[in-house]
């Protein structure tokens, strides 16, 4: 006998359907899946593995790269004697260029003074400059690195004290560090993988890029990568204080995720509609409070008030400002009273110091011969020119892409900015230290998920450590030219241009945005995503967005 269904049967919600899937949609990802027995079927059940989950997967994958990342700097931690029957680290002959397993937190151990236990900023010292005299010196790097470096130092000596296998303090020193920043880059991928929304495998690209193996040990950048990636978590789940105090913490560890906040205004600029707020709703206002008493019923509607004012873009924008500004202020301001010379010296330095070999500066005197802009310096000598100039590159740079967010026929999401303006900033700016390519890599693949363009960059950019390791050990020591290592610079700039490039097309052509398929709009938008451009423009007309062609922007509703 044949049954005929009454109905068509209803599909099956114990399947994550929405979710992407590279086998079947991404060729490189399918030749790859061979291994393991192929694209996933067409009606296999998607979201119903017990344990080796999206997340557990890419933790497996970071682990791995993680463990190459520290082989890769093993080298550079191994012991020799020194002759008098004690033991030191065996950089002879250029080791670690040779051997391309150089890591700042190496040398930095007995440069910042740890080896003697002091505390930073707080500890001084004299050191010769190359003109023949003298200066004072401190600790180099903003608070929380500083600190984290300390907190790193008293860890190891713990640990020296304890009935364990032994090692130079300086080994212990930095086996410390790297597992700090594994456990930190073990946090961006996580954030990076809520944020990713539905393409949580493009993920996959953070955990396994090849910048991970050369760099996660290289510096303390996968702390600020940490902050950043969770403060943009945040302000996707629509908690902007949480987001400001997350992206401040990590300004006190390096900069550049404060330079995320840009992005964030900009596009709450944008969105809201400049209604003004109702008076009835804000409780007690704080020009009545005149008494101990009004006082405590102020602060115990702040939370409410809060709430309330994060409602709107640019509401949810000042506060996550607000709490940023207030959480840096509040990490440095101890150690700026304490010890306000060590506390300076991050930005002394940084003022004085001249083009990196990895800017742009720096590539065109390599090619050119040109003495550069200041031309030849004393010791100390700020670059003036210099860095005028590459405050307003950046700053034109940001003027750009602020009006790009501002008048592109569709709002673009917040990861494409932020790209955008990290990139900015390291292309031109006089300082690329190498380690800070991380920074753009979790921005990369939440902005422009195409994998073998992303993994052709990660590439390019990683094998760039090998002509600067052969570069510092110098022509005498059969190194390499500078060309070849300023050569390699220029490709670097370039695939990062491309990738700028890219973005901004896919800003106006959202319909080439693979993440705003299947009428999604900006899982990392928080207030932003899905929100519609106000009905009655507020903005001047040069800055409003220009007319959408019907079915351009599909996913963001219409006033």
């Amino acid at each position: 006998m044949q049954y005929v269904a009454p109905a068509q049967p209803a599909p099956d919600l114990r399947s994550v359907d929405a979710r992407d899937r590279p086998s079947r949609n991404d060729s490189l990802t399918a030749q790859l899946s061979t291994v393991i027995g192929g694209p996933v079927g067409e009606h296999a059940l998607i979201g119903r593995v017990r344990f080796w989950t999206p997340l557990r997967v890419l933790f497996a994958f970071t682990v791995v790269f993680l463990a190459l990342g520290w082989f890769a700097k093993a080298p550079c931690i191994q012991q020799t004697g020194d002759g008098a029957g004690g033991l030191m680290l065996d950089w002879s002959d250029g080791r670690q260029y040779v051997a391309m397993c150089y890591s700042d937190t190496v040398p930095l151990y007995g440069a910042e003074r740890l080896n003697e236990g002091a505390f930073p900023y707080k500890k001084s010292w004299i050191e010769e400059t190359p003109d023949g005299g003298t200066e004072t010196r401190y600790m180099e790097y903003p608070v929380l690195s500083g600190l984290y470096q300390y907190a790193a130092m008293l860890i190891g000596n713990a640990y020296d004290n304890l009935p364990l296998p032994g090692a130079l303090s300086v080994v212990v020193y930095f086996n410390v560090v790297a597992l700090g920043l594994a456990v930190g880059w073990l946090i961006t991928v996580w954030a990076s993988s809520l944020l990713a929304g539905r393409r949580v495998w493009d993920t996959a690209l953070i955990a396994i890029s090849p910048l991970v193996i050369v760099h996660a040990f290289t510096n303390f950048d996968a702390l600020a990568t940490a902050f950043a990636a969770t403060g943009l978590l945040a302000w996707a789940r629509r908690k902007p204080v949480l987001a400001g105090v997350l992206l401040g913490l990590g300004g006190a560890a390096k900069l550049y995720p404060l330079l995320l906040l840009g992005p964030i205004l900009v596009l709450c600029l944008r969105a809201d509609p400049m209604q003004r707020l109702p008076a009835a709703r804000a409780g007690l206002r704080l020009r009545d409070v005149d008494s101990i008493a009004s006082a405590r019923t102020w602060l115990r509607e702040t939370p409410a008030r809060t709430q309330f004012f994060a409602l709107r873009p640019l509401g949810a924008a000042t506060l996550a400002i607000l709490a940023a500004a207030g959480t840096w202020i509040v990490v440095n301001l101890p150690i700026a009273v304490l010890y306000p010379d060590g506390w300076r010296e991050f930005f002394r330095l940084n003022t004085t110091r001249h083009a990196d070999p990895d800017s742009i500066y720096n590539v065109i005197t390599s090619f050119t011969g040109w003495g550069g802009f200041d031309g030849p310096l004393a010791h100390g000598e700020p670059p003036t020119v210099l860095n005028t100039v590459s405050l307003l590159l950046f700053l034109l740079a940001c003027a750009g892409i602020a009006y790009l967010a501002l008048t592109a026929p569709c709002r673009p999401r917040l990861a494409q900015l932020c790209f955008l303006v990290v990139a900015a900033f390291l292309l031109t700016n006089k300082v690329w230290s190498p380690q800070y390519s991380l920074w753009l890599v979790p921005l990369a693949v939440l902005a422009l998920p195409h994998r073998r363009i992303l993994l052709a960059w990660m590439t390019i950019d990683a094998l760039v450590w090998v002509p600067r390791m052969f570069y510092y050990l110098g022509e005498d020591a059969k190194g390499l030219p500078e060309q070849w290592f300023t050569g390699t610079v220029i490709l670097r700039d370039l695939a990062v241009i491309g990738l700028c490039a890219l973005i901004v097309y896919q800003i106006l052509r959202p319909q080439a945005d693979l993440v705003r398929r299947d009428y999604v709009d900006d899982p990392a938008g928080g207030i932003l995503d899905r929100a519609p451009d106000p009905l009655l423009p507020w903005l001047p007309q040069f800055l409003r967005p220009r007319q959408a062609r019907s079915g351009a922007c599909p996913t963001v509703p219409v006033g």
